[in-house]
């Protein structure tokens, strides 16, 4: 799917994600629709791309500091429920943080990520995985010892070196800090991101 979204539907990804959101904070429990087209994408355009399968990450960040991330590896239901899940999970249900608060959302800025499908990464050893790693492109998702992690292609910006995006992934699987062994199985992804302008 992400080759295919229109570049207009991000102001539609993103206020759905707040609207949704916003809707949990004062009770209601559907986002206002009016609420959601803005940005030069048409309602019935955004409501056509929104209906089909996908898979989403919603991050919230507040001066440049993540607040909340969640979100789908597999497109699984509609995009349009799949941000709404995983907006309300990232607000509410990230355990690394408290539940976000209604005084919160003005300062939160919100990026909606849409994945394409993982495709299995072949590699005949950790230097060959590390030699195959493409930087500021690849999503990554590593499985191994009954523990799965994943790192969106943003993370490269905090983790440029492979070798060091790798070994963080490790830790982020709850591996052993320098793990590795031939059951580690690697899939690759790549996003369309969408963030929301600065306020």
């Amino acid at each position: 799917m992400t080759t295919a979204l229109p570049p207009n539907i991000g102001p539609a990804l993103t206020g759905l994600a707040r609207q949704t959101i916003a809707d949990a904070l004062a009770g209601r429990a559907r986002p206002d629709p009016s609420a959601l087209w803005s940005g030069g994408v048409a309602p019935d355009e955004a409501a056509e791309w929104l209906a089909r399968p996908g898979a989403a990450f919603v991050t919230l960040t507040q001066g440049g500091e993540l607040r909340g991330c969640i979100g789908s590896l597999v497109a699984h239901q509609p995009l349009r429920e799949d941000v709404r899940q995983n907006a309300l999970a990232a607000a509410f249900e990230d355990r690394r943080f408290p539940p976000l608060a209604t005084e919160e959302l003005i300062r939160t800025r919100i990026e909606v990520s849409v994945l394409s499908a993982p495709e299995r990464l072949e590699f005949s050893d950790h230097a060959d995985l590390v030699g195959r790693l493409r930087p500021g492109v690849d999503g990554l998702i590593l499985q191994a010892g009954g523990r799965r992690g994943t790192f969106l292609p943003q993370v490269w910006d905090q983790l440029p070196a492979p070798e060091r995006f790798l070994a963080h992934l490790v830790r982020k699987a709850g591996l052993p800090e320098g793990y590795w062994s031939e059951q580690v199985r690697i899939w690759r992804y790549t996003v369309t991101s969408f963030e929301e302008a600065p306020p």
